[in-house]
């Protein structure tokens, strides 16, 4: 949904949004999960199950692993493939 409000200082009509801020590359949106690089915290408790009790836990016991942007912590989603043994053959897991 695009909003339209006057802009103050010129009296020009702008548009304010999601819209305003740019197109969105079409492919971000259907990625899957596992072809992800990196998923917020939140992404990570969605796609395992997991709390986000448990996902600090396991991030403080370096079972999960994290980087940082500034202040944004994303957690590496290779990390949470193998620690749920999505990756492995039945022969691997034991």
């Amino acid at each position: 949904m695009i909003r339209r409000g006057p802009d103050l200082e010129s009296g020009v009509q702008i548009e304010r949004g999601t819209a305003a801020d740019g197109p969105m590359p079409s492919h971000l949106g259907r990625l899957p999960f596992a072809q992800r690089l990196t998923c917020t915290i939140a992404e990570a408790c969605e796609a395992t199950g997991l709390g986000r009790t448990k996902i600090y836990e396991l991030i403080g016991n370096d079972r999960i692993t994290t980087t940082s942007v500034g202040r944004r912590r994303l957690v590496i989603v290779q990390s949470l493939l193998a620690l749920v043994g999505v990756n492995q053959t039945p022969t691997d897991r034991g």
